[in-house]
């Protein structure tokens, strides 16, 4: 209970405290996930609206490029055609886009592009249709907008893959997601953390 409740403290005071430390900068942590994702199936005979829920966990191995975990589960249910269940797992990289060009593009000082890949592996599995399970493969691009110097909303366009096995050999789907991420730097939080536990 006690981890709980500094780990706690950590957020707030990352989130509320001290902007010196750049968002993207190596060695920071990037908490947070996809909320909603809306979308449009390829597959024929499958769900055309679909909701999940993508937690993420990222950790920024040098400026402006994270990589990390995440863990996808999604229902979807339409009249006439039951429920979807979609699940996955996997590994992410995002790289924040820090051309000159490319900034021109930015319309505020808090906005950033990024570009977001990741590999796992996945499913989806309607009650009536074509399923498939095996390899996820996905990239788009998106763009987070800083709320505050740590925490950003984000928008990401993504087209997913899956190659396996079910009855469908593969699945195809753009997705446009919208979520949020927590921007921890782990030099403050770890001092934060020893300043609580004496």
């Amino acid at each position: 209970m006690k981890k709980i409740c500094h780990l706690t403290l950590v957020m707030f005071a990352m989130l509320f405290g001290s902007t010196a430390m750049a968002q993207t900068q190596k060695g920071n942590l990037m908490v947070g996930g996809d909320l909603t994702n809306f979308g449009f199936n390829f597959q024929k005979g499958s769900t055309k609206f679909d909701f999940n829920l993508t937690p993420k966990l990222g950790y920024f191995i040098k400026d402006d490029l994270a990589l990390g975990g995440y863990v996808n589960f999604g229902l979807s249910t339409a009249k006439g055609a039951g429920s979807t269940v979609d699940y996955g797992i996997g590994a992410f990289g995002r790289y924040f886009i820090n051309d000159k060009n490319v900034k021109k593009l930015e319309f505020s000082k808090r906005a950033r592009f990024f570009v977001e890949a990741n590999a796992g592996f996945a499913g989806t599995n309607p009650a009536s249709g074509a399923s498939t399970n095996g390899l996820n493969l996905g990239a788009g691009p998106g763009l987070a907008y800083f709320i505050t110097p740590n925490v950003a909303l984000e928008a990401l366009v993504k087209y997913d893959l899956i190659v396996g096995f079910g009855n469908s050999v593969t699945s195809n789907q753009l997705g446009f997601n919208l979520g949020f991420q927590i921007y921890l730097p782990t030099a403050k939080a770890k001092q934060i953390i020893r300043e609580e536990q004496r």
